[in-house]
This record gives C-alpha cells, sequence and structure tokens, in this order.
C-alpha cells in the first residue's frame, strides 16, 4: 500500500526504484512479485505478493485486486517486480504482463532482481539492459539516505515483520496472563455491580487512559494492558477505541505494542485496530500481518474480517471514513 506519510523520494532509475521499493513495504522483500502503481510520475502505491507454486490458480484472484488496487490509487502506469531467480520469477511474468495491458493498465517496466542484479522482460537495449543483468547496491544510493532522514524503516525481510508484533515470550508473558486472569475477575465483578452501562463507562476510560498514556510515550502496565484487553471485546468499547484511532505514529505503536504483550486469545481486537491505524497509514504489510495475529487469536472476528476483505480488494481506507457509527456499534 502506498504511504502518504512517506517523504518524496528522487526516484529516476531502475536503482532508484529497487533501492526505495523496501522501504515502500517497510521490509526487504524476498521470492516475491511487488506491483508499484504510478500517477504521473509519482508513486501512488505499492503492493507485495509471494510468488506462486501454481501460477494458472493464483493469477485471476491477485489480478483482480491488483488492477482494482490501481483503479482506487488512480495509478495510470504500473511497474512489476519479482524478486527471485527465474525459475519461479518468469512464470509469474508471463501470466501477468500481457493481462495488465489487456486491463488498460500500462505497464512501464517489469523487472526481475536475483543476486543482487536486476533484468527487464520489457527492455531488449543490450547497452541498457545487459543479458547478464545489471548490477546494485542500494546501499550505495541517495535513495536510502533520503529515506532515512525521512523517516523510513526497512525491516530485513517479512519474517521480521511478523516477528515485530508475536506475542510476547517468558516472565512477561507470565505476567500479562496472571494480570489477565486477576482482569476477568474485576470484569465480572463489575458487571454484577454496574451493568452493563458500568462496563462501558469502564471501558471508554481505559481507552481514554491508554491514549493519553501513549501519547506522553508511556506504556501501559500489565495491570492497565489486561484490564483494557478485557474490555476490547464489548463491540461498544472496541468501537469507542476505533473512533479515536488514527494515522498518528503513535497510534500505530500504542497498538503494536498492546498486541504483542495482550493474552494471544484476546489480541483480535488491538491487532485489528492496529490493522486499521497501520493501513491509515499505508503500512499495508504491517496492517497485513496484523489481520493475520487477529484472525489467528478469532477467526470469524468482524472488524478484521473487514479490513482483510478491504486490503484484498485494493480499497482505500477511506472507504472507511464513516465507520464506526457512533451510538450504532458494531458487531463483535
Amino acid at each position: 500500500m502506498s504511504n502518504p506519510h512517506h517523504p518524496r523520494l528522487p526516484i529516476t532509475s531502475p536503482t532508484d526504484l529497487l533501492t526505495a521499493v523496501p522501504y515502500l513495504l517497510g521490509f526487504h522483500p524476498a521470492d516475491s512479485l511487488v506491483i508499484v502503481g504510478l500517477t504521473g510520475t509519482r508513486v501512488a502505491v505499492a503492493s507485495r505478493a509471494d510468488l506462486p507454486a501454481d501460477v494458472a490458480g493464483w493469477a485471476d484472484d491477485y489480478l483482480l485486486s491488483q488492477i482494482r488496487m490501481l483503479r482506487h490509487a488512480a495509478a495510470t502506469r504500473a511497474i512489476a517486480v519479482g524478486y527471485g531467480p527465474a525459475t519461479t520469477v518468469t512464470p509469474a511474468m508471463d501470466v501477468i504482463l500481457p493481462r495488465l495491458a489487456v486491463s488498460g493498465v500500462d505497464v512501464f517496466d517489469a523487472l526481475r532482481v536475483t543476486d543482487g542484479r536486476y533484468f527487464s522482460y520489457l527492455c531488449q537495449d543490450p547497452a541498457c539492459c545487459p543479458t547478464d543483468g545489471t548490477p546494485f547496491d542500494p546501499h550505495r544510493s541517495d535513495i536510502t539516505m533520503h529515506a532515512i532522514v525521512g523517516g523510513c524503516h526497512a525491516l530485513p525481510d517479512r519474517a521480521a515483520l511478523v516477528a515485530s508484533i508475536a506475542p510476547t515470550t517468558g516472565a512477561a508473558r507470565v505476567a500479562v496472563t496472571r494480570a489477565t486472569a486477576q482482569a476477568r475477575a474485576r470484569r465480572r465483578a463489575l458487571i454484577t455491580q454496574a451493568g452493563r452501562d458500568g462496563l462501558i463507562r469502564a471501558g471508554e476510560k481505559a481507552v481514554a487512559a491508554a491514549f493519553a498514556r501513549y501519547a506522553d510515550e508511556q506504556t501501559l502496565t500489565d495491570d492497565e494492558l489486561a484490564w483494557l484487553t478485557v474490555l476490547l471485546p464489548t463491540p461498544v468499547i472496541r468501537d469507542a477505541a476505533w473512533q479515536a484511532t488514527n494515522d498518528m505514529p503513535r497510534h500505530v505503536a500504542m497498538w503494536a505494542d498492546i498486541t504483542r504483550r495482550a493474552h494471544p486469545p484476546l489480541a483480535a481486537a488491538p491487532a485489528s485496530l492496529l490493522a486499521f491505524a497501520a493501513w491509515r497509514r499505508g503500512e499495508g504489510a504491517l496492517a497485513s500481518v496484523a489481520i493475520d495475529r487477529a484472525l489467528a487469536a478469532n477467526p470469524t472476528y468482524s472488524l478484521a474480517r473487514l479490513i482483510d476483505q478491504a486490503l484484498r480488494a485494493g480499497l482505500p481506507p477511506s472507504v472507511l471514513d464513516s465507520w464506526p457509527h457512533p451510538g450504532q456499534p458494531t458487531t463483535p
């Protein structure tokens, strides 16, 4: 997905583009197919998918989502980049390039990146596109400096991105599990004493306290985090948190921290809210792995499924601008 908060990177060559891709995605791709959509000379959107083992069975759904993504981003041209050996990249390119062209997408270039070299599927001039590829070193490009100075980062691979929001382990996990058991008992007592209205008031207070804490560059204690996560499954409380969440970096950081530390069976709500914040910020890769966390905790969780469908369809986050509706709680 595109990131409107990224600085403008002066891309003037294939090397510049290939250096920029990890910063557009948030990690260095491998065994991947990346589609970069252009509006004029500006990168409007970028997406990544694993290279398929069965190209024929994969192409239709993949291309439908990519074409939708390009159209929603008003991208008029696209660049396809395959990362991996020719034996896996070329079959995918052979299928998608003609179909993109038939759909009306102007394919500006199609590249393969293998072992530090790039090869063009469209350029036949050996003067600029030698048959043995063109070596490139992203560490020697000014794009890297521009990206870092602009606050962009690129993790080593997608596994590192998944690991960045994986459940905590060891003593930290034990402490939160214990705190969650206590928070559940506290929740039951609150419902008995104050009913649903009291529960909602407590939830709204816990949500406001969490946002204030992270705005102060602090984090929740284990007890505070456990209390919030046992309240978030209540739709009206989750929706209050959803309404307060936008594309600010601290909101992404807050929900990432809560997702990572939450008792795993309760991760669906915070992980979905992380996905929403990341999606709003243009960090589609992080949104995708957050949705995986949410659905692993609860495969039927409605907010996770809603965002997952939107991501797969290539829809912009603005489709949820009016959600949730105040006073009309959504389903869990």
